[in-house]
This record gives C-alpha cells, structure tokens and sequence, in this order.
C-alpha cells in the first residue's frame, strides 16, 4: 500500500478536535479500513491529495460535480457572486431565477423553496406532507438515506448503513412511531400496508433510483403501485432526488423515468458544489408552505447568493451542452469492462447501473432491496478499493454508496480504470 504520511499526519491532526476526524462518517473509510486521504485540490476529473498523488474520482463530492471539479463557468459565477457579497438575509434575484430553472425542468415541480441541504429538504417535505394531508405516517424503505433526520433515520443506507447503525442513539422512539420501513421493490408488502393504514398515511418517501445502499433500481411495477396507491389514499408520493435530480437527466430521475411525484427533493447538482437543498411541487401543496400558508419553514442561509449563481451557472451549462449522452457512454465502457474483467477473474459480481450512476456488487445476487445488497462480500470490496487507490484511482469507500462519472472524465480515463482493476482483479485470485 502506498505510503501517505501526510494525510496520515492531518488525520490525526483532525481527531483531536473533529469526532472521528471526518465533519461526515461517509468519509471515515471505516467499511474499508484504513485511514482516510485528505485532500488538497480538485481539477476535472481529479483529486490531488495532500500528499501529492493525483486520483481519478468517481465520488464527484458524492454527486454534485456533474461538470467535474472547478469548472470555469461556475467559478467564474461563484467569484462574481462573491464580489457582490455572501450573504444577505433578503430576497434576491438569483433565487428566483434557480427555482424558475428547477420548474422548467421538472414538470411536477410548480413551486420551489429553496433550503441548505438535502436533510433540511427531506425533513421539511415530510412536514409538508403532514401538514397537506393532516395525517402523521410516512413510509420510507429499507436501505433509503434521506439525511439525519430522526423521523427517516431508520433501516438507512449511506453512511448509516457503512457503519452498521441503521438507526442512532439520540433518536426517541417518538420520533420514529409514525415511520412505515418496507423492503424496496416489494409490491405486496406496499400493498397490505396501504389495505390495513392508507387512511393514516401521509407520505411515501423514496430515492426513485437508490444511490445508498448502492445503485438499486426501482422495478416499473413498484413505481407503478407507489403512484396508483398514493393516489387512492390521497397520500403524497415524494421523490428524494437528492442524488439524482438534474443528474440521470436534465429532468432527474423522474423525467428519465416518466414519472410525476407530487413533491421532489433536491440537492447536490443544483448548487454545483455549494451547500444547497431544495424542494417543490405542485402549487396546491406548496401554498402550504409559510409564509403562504401555515407549515413553518424557515433558514438564515436558505437561497445563499453564491450557491445560487453556482447552481444556476451549473444547470446552464446541462441545459446548453447536455453532457447525458457522453455520460451514459462512458459508464457504460466502464460497466462492460469490470463485468467483462470480473468474468474473466471468476469474481462473483453484480453491476447495477442509470446513466452515471453506478455500483460494481461484489455478490452472485441480483440487487434490488438491502437485503440483496448486504449479500456482498464487504471484505473482498475493501481489497477492490484500496487497490484500485494505489493505482490512482478514488472510487467510494463502501460497497453501499454508488458512484459518479463526470462529464470532466474521459475515454482515456475509463481506460485507465479498467486496467488498473484488471491488475487488482489479478491480485486478488492470487
């Protein structure tokens, strides 16, 4: 393995004053072991860490850098924003212009309220919910993240899932008693619940392609049952778009899809980089929302000026050089390779796949649920990924969290990538 003593020297220079020394456990490698790079700049396709060694990352800032790291555009927006000052707590235009961007965009989407981060967003579309319908039960399923929010912090993927905590100390079990967990991708059990609590339900939350518990995909018969059922119940269905909104398509997965939620949650791309979350949907539901109507929401840093120019400098560039199908290309070159090196190794696996989203399961089952996902051989995945490091290449440090090419990545890159699994693929029938 190769040395990095300086990383290894801020790590530790970090426990003294950071729990665990990460600001997020998602980066604390503690389902590969090890210690975590501490990075020093980003380029494109690349991470340079503080040692000095160049990766090619497939994390993206888990999602967000869909253009790559620093593109000109946005730095270029963010610098003149800047200038302009960081923060106002007033109304400004450039809110407005992203939230007009999001609704043309998303068709579901009618009215936007912008927040600071996908956990803020999650947690006050499950308010909404609560407060459209006068009900109190949310659905969420199994292996779904949907931020720290106590409500939803039960049976969860990412980080929660990585660590082995599905839930967390700290939550009462107040919190989590209108919370319905149900296994992804299973149609009857969605359907005896909605038979014995559709009355009581307010919402059905869900990732509409999953990125945390790995990339799983939702089957067309489940979405079909989750918007016909939501509609007899006269529950919301919310589309957690976090990870894939603006991301699998212009539209997010629901426009790749062909589906219309009644709200959306946002993040990640919307803000290109920058702290940022976003949710919206029909005009109906969100009147409801203060001060147009009576559930409270609010945020000093909500509609932040600089995240806005980086969201709206990023959503331009996606609308006026779509990068999608070059994106859905280059994943697919590197799908076809690891399966094909995989193969030829004899490493049980499974590839699962949307657009640019992608996770190489190091399991002989097909993934479609958590169960099926924690059917992976975690220890084989650890090799995998710390081979693939020392051979420059960053891929997400758990087998649960899915990654991301960027439209920064090249043919050349992908090629790079491929070889260097071959030779760890090599290494680890040795």
């Amino acid at each position: 393995m190769i040395e990095r003593p300086r990383s290894h020297a801020a790590f530790a220079r970090a426990k003294k004053v950071i729990p665990g020394g990460v600001n997020s456990p998602a980066r604390a490698f503690g389902a590969v072991g090890g210690e975590p790079l501490f990075i020093k700049k980003a380029q494109g396709a690349y991470l340079w860490d503080e040692d000095g060694h160049r990766y090619l990352d497939y994390i993206q800032s888990w999602g967000p850098m869909i253009l790559g790291h620093a593109h000109p555009a946005v730095v270029e927006a963010v610098i003149e924003a800047v200038h302009a000052g960081s923060s106002y707590g007033a109304p400004c235009e450039k809110e407005t212009e992203l939230a007009e961007m999001i609704c043309e965009a998303v068709p579901s989407v009618e009215m936007v309220r912008m927040v600071s981060s996908g956990t803020e967003a999650a947690m006050s579309a499950i308010r909404l919910a609560r407060g459209y319908t006068g009900r109190n039960v949310i659905i969420k399923f199994a292996g779904c993240y949907h931020g720290h929010v106590d409500a939803l912090l039960v049976s969860a993927g990412s980080s929660a899932l990585t660590l082995g905590v599905p839930s967390s100390p700290g939550v009462p079990a107040g919190a989590t008693q209108d919370t319905i967990v149900l296994e992804y991708n299973n149609v009857p059990a969605l359907q005896e619940t909605f038979r014995q609590r559709g009355d009581e339900i307010a919402g059905v939350m869900l990732e509409p392609v999953v990125g945390n518990m790995g990339l799983v995909v939702p089957s067309a018969e489940f979405r079909a049952e989750l918007r016909r059922l939501t509609h007899q119940y006269g529950a919301l269905l919310i589309y957690d778009e976090v990870m894939t909104g603006f991301r699998l398509s212009y539209g997010g997965a629901q426009a790749l899809l062909g589906d219309t939620p009644d709200v959306s949650v946002f993040g990640k791309v919307i803000g290109g980089g920058y702290p940022v979350g976003a949710y919206g949907g029909k005009r109906e539901v969100m009147s409801k929302v203060m001060p147009a109507g009576p559930v409270f929401q609010a945020g000093t840093l909500s509609g932040n000026p600089v995240a806005m120019a980086a969201g709206i400098a990023t959503l331009k560039q996606l609308k006026q050089n779509p990068p999608y199908e070059k994106l859905d290309r280059l994943s697919q070159m590197i799908e076809q390779g690891l399966k094909q090196r995989a193969e030829q190794a004899g490493i049980p696996h499974q590839f699962n796949r949307v657009g640019s989203m992608w996770t190489f399961f190091f399991t002989a089952t097909p993934v479609v649920d958590l169960t099926s996902a924690k059917t992976s051989d975690t220890k084989k995945f650890g090799q995998f990924f710390w081979g693939m490091m020392d051979r420059g290449v960053y891929l997400p440090c758990s087998q649960f969290e899915a990654a991301f090419t960027s439209a920064a990545h090249t043919e050349a890159d992908i090629q790079h990538t491929l070889d260097a699994a071959q030779s760890v693929f090599s290494e680890m029938i040795r």
